[in-house]
C-alpha cells in the first residue's frame, strides 16, 4: 500500500504500524485526494489549500488525522492542521515577525533575546504544520527560511556562540520541532550543550505529544534521561487532543524525571470558551502536565485571523483564576519584541496608606499598607 491509498478505516484496522512513528511521518497527509480518504472537504478547506500552493505549507499525521470530525469544518483539530480562509485574513500592522526572530538572531541557529538563555533553531521541519505558527514565516513565500546559511550546516558556529556566552544559562530546542530528527542526532546536539559548563538547564519545545505521541519512545525517554536537568514544554491547545496515546507518552517522560510543561494558544472558535479552556486544563492536570503559558496569537501574516480580543483572553483567566488550583492557572502573555508581557488584569493596587484588593469573585478590600517604605 502506498501512502496515497491509506484512508481513515484502513488506518484503524491496522495494528502495530500506527505505533511506529517513523511509518506514520512516510504517511503523512499532503495532497488533497489523499486528504478526502480522512475527511469531507468543503469549498471554503478546498479554496484554501489551492491558495496555500506556493505559499504556506501543510501535512497532517495519520494519527492527527484520525482526531478530526470527518464532517464538521469546525472541528478544532481541522481547523488547526487543515488549510482555511482565515489564513488570508490580517489584522492591521500584521508582520512575517513580530516577535523578533530576525533582529536577535546571532548565529545561523541562535536566536539570543533574553540575558541568560537563548533558542537553538534544530530544524524547520514538523510532524504538521500548525495553521497557527508563530513562525509561519519560515514556511511561507514571505519570509525565507529558520536558516541563513542553510538547515544542511553544521552546528559549530552555533555552538561556540553559547559557549562564548557564559551569561547563557538556559538553552531551548526548537524549530520546526526539534523531534523531527531521530535520536542519535539529538543525542550529538544535547551531548554538545551539556559539555558547556555554563548551560544549566536543557528545554525541548516540541509538540510530537499532540501530533505524533509515537515518538515519544523508551529510547528517546531514556536518552533525555542522560543529559538532565532537561524540561519539555509542549503545546496542547485543545481536550480533544489529551488522549490516551498522549497521555501515555507524556507518562513515559515524566517517569524519565523529564519535567512535561504545556503551552496553549489562544485560538478564536478552537479554545476560547470558558468551558472548553476549563475542561482542557483539567486534562492536563490529569494527566500531570502542568499548564504553563497561555499566549495571546501573535499578529503574524497568514495567523492573526485566528486571534480572539484580549479582553477575552482576560475574561477567560478570570473564568479559571480561583476557581481552578493555583498551578492550573496559566499565565497569560503576549510574545512582543520586547519579551513577553504579561496581560492579565492585576487585582492590586498599592496606595500611600492603602492597598486596594480583589479577588477571584470580585469582592473588593482594603488593607492598611504596612509594607509600604
Amino acid at each position: 500500500m502506498t501512502s496515497e491509498e491509506l484512508s481513515r478505516e484502513t488506518y484503524q484496522r491496522l495494528g502495530d504500524e500506527r505505533n511506529d512513528w517513523r511509518w506514520q511521518m512516510r504517511n503523512r497527509i499532503s495532497t488533497v485526494s489523499h486528504l478526502r480518504k480522512w475527511i469531507r472537504l468543503d469549498a471554503n478547506e478546498t479554496e484554501a489549500i489551492e491558495r496555500c500552493r506556493g505559499l504556506y505549507r501543510w501535512t497532517v499525521t495519520p494519527y492527527y488525522a484520525d482526531l478530526m470530525d470527518p464532517d464538521s469544518p469546525a472541528c478544532p483539530i481541522r481547523r488547526q492542521a487543515v488549510p482555511g480562509l482565515v489564513e488570508f485574513q490580517d489584522l492591521p500592522d500584521s508582520e512575517a515577525d513580530p516577535v523578533g526572530d530576525r533582529d536577535f538572531r546571532r548565529t545561523n541557529r541562535v536566536i539570543h533575546k533574553y540575558p541568560d538563555r537563548a533558542i537553538l533553531l534544530v530544524t524547520q521541519l514538523c510532524p504538521v504544520y500548525c495553521r497557527h505558527c508563530t513562525r509561519k514565516y519560515h514556511t511561507s513565500a514571505y519570509g525565507s527560511s529558520y536558516f541563513e546559511t542553510g538547515e544542511a550546516e553544521n552546528f559549530t558556529e552555533d555552538f561556540d556562540y553559547i559557549r562564548s556566552h557564559s551569561e547563557i544559562r538556559d538553552v531551548l530546542l526548537t524549530g520546526g520541532d526539534p523531534l523531527t530528527y531521530g535520536d542519535e542526532r539529538l543525542r550529538a546536539i544535547l551531548r554538545e550543550l551539556r559539555a558547556i559548563e555554563h548551560v544549566e538547564i536543557i528545554r525541548v519545545g516540541t509538540r510530537y505529544p499532540v501530533l505524533l505521541p509515537q515518538r515519544i519512545t523508551l529510547d528517546f525517554c531514556r536518552m533525555l534521561e542522560a543529559f538532565h536537568p532537561v524540561w519539555l514544554n509542549t503545546h496542547f491547545n485543545h481536550p480533544k487532543e489529551v488522549t490516551a496515546e498522549a497521555a501515555a507518552a507524556c507518562d513515559r517522560l515524566l517517569r524519565h524525571g523529564v519535567p512535561v510543561q504545556n503551552q496553549t494558544v489562544l485560538l478564536r472558535d478552537i479554545n476560547d470558551d470558558d468551558a472548553t479552556f476549563k475542561d482542557l486544563l483539567r486534562q492536563l492536570l490529569r494527566i500531570r502536565v502542568r499548564p504553563y503559558y497561555l499566549y495571546h496569537c501573535d499578529n503574524v501574516r497568514g495567523v492573526s485571523g485566528f486571534a480572539t480580543t484580549i479582553e477575552r483572553g482576560r475574561e477567560l483567566m478570570d473564568a479559571v483564576s480561583g476557581y481552578m488550583t493555583g498551578f492550573a492557572v496559566p499565565t497569560y502573555v503576549l510574545t512582543t519584541k520586547l519579551g513577553k508581557i504579561p496581560l492579565h488584569a492585576h487585582q492590586f493596587e498599592m496606595h500611600e496608606d492603602r492597598v486596594w484588593i480583589q479577588n477571584y469573585a470580585g469582592e473588593h478590600a482594603v488593607l492598611p499598607n504596612v509594607w509600604k517604605t
